[in-house]
């Protein structure tokens, strides 16, 4: 069969590394397996050709969070997947915080494995490949203050690493949610360093979707009551997860990922917020995102066309209601709604 990657396996359990080697072998994958830490480093150091790393957390010596630290400082784009026995939400916050792709508790569905390790591995080379998004982050870095500087580094790797391809979201809805928050931005003739924030901040407004179990962030039906609950607490997760950084640009993502989901009505969440209570560049990603949500193909639906997109934004349906939406924002989206069009066409993947 042939090889469609190459993965580092690391865990302390024979059992565990023979049979998760033996499931990847299966699919075609490459398999180096390293029975602790400490080896599976030293192979990673002296090797190339790794595409990524999965590696248990909870080991004999050097834990699976000490080695996602030191694959970090060594190499910072390789993708690591943790898995553990033992479900704990702050581990699963702190695989987050030092650059884990994913966070999977065992005992796993092998599709929920590797699902996870295909979203890995279309990041890897997604990174590797240098794709235009990529470029342009990397152009907009130089241009910058070294505060944006660093900003735009954190959000290359949180927001393509965590923020969409933890779920049945891609790159191209990564770069739309961007480039639609910018256009709304600028038409509401934003300063231009809240246009340039607002594009890179945006598309992190899911982050903390990676704290939502597979079994409610992928349940294709209706979510119960009791489910929909844990959901919202994925606004809750991003902020946390970045309310902590130094810089301007992801102090605004925090803001966006804690408020995007709360209503001018005030009959939103987490808080209820209402009107001017609700940050702008909240009220602008709300729009944003809205709108891609509408016209994109779901495992629960199929894709509203442009005009019905529109017709709803506008004028509502059942769920969604103009007075839930700025109406200074929703005027200018009204303005630009072609924009919108084009931005969705041109950016697929």
């Amino acid at each position: 069969m042939e090889n469609i990657g190459s993965i580092l396996v690391v865990d302390d359990d024979p059992h565990a590394l023979d049979s998760i080697s033996l499931l990847l072998k299966e699919y075609g994958y490459h398999i180096t397996a390293c029975s602790n830490a400490e080896e599976a480093f030293k192979k990673l150091q002296q090797a190339q050709g790794f595409d990524i790393v999965l590696s248990d957390i909870k080991m004999e010596g050097i834990s699976g969070i000490e080695l996602t630290k030191r694959i970090r400082a060594f190499n910072n784009e390789i993708p690591v997947i943790l898995m553990t026995g033992y479900p704990d939400m702050d581990k699963a916050v702190e695989a987050v915080r030092i650059g884990a792709f994913d966070f999977i508790i065992k005992p796993y569905k092998n599709d929920y494995l590797i699902n996870s390790i295909k979203r890995a591995l279309t990041y890897y080379r997604f990174i590797q490949g240098g794709k235009d998004y990529t470029h342009h982050l990397e152009e907009v870095v130089r241009k910058k203050t070294q505060d944006l500087t660093g900003a735009l580094n954190e959000v290359v790797h949180r927001l393509t690493v965590v923020s969409e391809f933890r779920d049945t979201d891609t790159g191209a809805h990564i770069k739309r949610i961007g480039l639609y928050s910018s256009k709304l931005a600028e038409a509401l003739e934003m300063p231009r360093d809240f246009i340039e924030a607002i594009k890179f901040a945006s598309p992190m407004h899911d982050i903390g979707k990676v704290g939502i179990p597979d079994s409610i962030l992928l349940k294709p039906g209706i979510l119960t009551k009791e489910e929909f609950e844990v959901m919202k607490t994925h606004t809750t997760i991003g902020a946390e997860m970045l309310s902590d950084s130094p810089y301007s640009g992801l102090q605004m993502a925090a803001t966006i990922a804690l408020t995007h989901h709360e209503k001018l009505d005030g009959s939103g969440y987490p808080d209820g917020l209402k009107g001017a209570a609700i940050p702008i560049e909240s009220r602008i990603t709300m729009i944003a995102d809205l709108y891609d949500a509408l016209v994109s193909r779901r495992p629960y639906k199929e894709p509203f066309t442009h005009g019905e997109a529109y017709r709803i934004i506008t004028e509502g349906d059942k769920r969604i209601s103009p007075e839930h939406l700025d109406h200074e924002v929703l005027k200018s989206f009204i303005n630009i709604s072609p924009v919108f069009e084009k931005i969705f066409n041109a950016n697929q993947d």
